[in-house]
């Protein structure tokens, strides 16, 4: 069996205060120096610079979006789904079983490869191309034109 300890309330009643200073204390956001993030950069900075340290100031750089320009994609399922369409409003050519689609005339920059390839394909104007979408051509005996680097 063992004997509990006391709370230190019970040693503080019949004080007026109970441990917290000035009549008013423990009453409002005061006592505790203000609410939430009050005093940050006084009063709490030594607590804001341990709790937080990137607190203040400005951090890292933020390129302008006018500048930025974010490759468009294509997969190549995609274009092997679409390639009768491509033939008819003349973006692509087909000559025998092999179809050459000007992947630059579509407005693409990089080729990925989602999707399925089914057919042969021969593609030019490619300015990158993923591993994935290079096998899957590879595969059904296409090419690839790439820019020599």
């Amino acid at each position: 069996m063992y004997t509990r300890k006391s709370k230190r309330i019970r040693s503080l009643r019949g004080l007026r205060t109970a441990g917290y200073g000035d009549t008013k204390g423990h009453r409002a956001a005061g006592q505790r120096g203000g609410m939430g993030n009050a005093g940050t950069d006084k009063h709490h900075r030594m607590r804001t610079m341990k709790l937080n340290p990137h607190y203040f100031g400005k951090h890292g750089f933020k390129r302008p979006e006018s500048i930025l320009k974010l490759p468009s994609t294509i997969n190549v399922g995609e274009i092997d789904e679409s390639l009768d369409r491509l033939v008819s409003r003349g973006l692509a050519t087909k000559s025998g079983s092999a179809y050459t689609v000007d992947v630059a005339r579509l407005g693409a920059d990089k080729v990925l490869g989602s999707g399925r390839v089914t057919r042969k394909l021969n593609l030019t104007g490619v300015k990158a191309i993923s591993p994935g979408a290079r096998e899957k051509i590879q595969n059904k005996g296409g090419t690839v034109d790439l820019p020599a680097e």
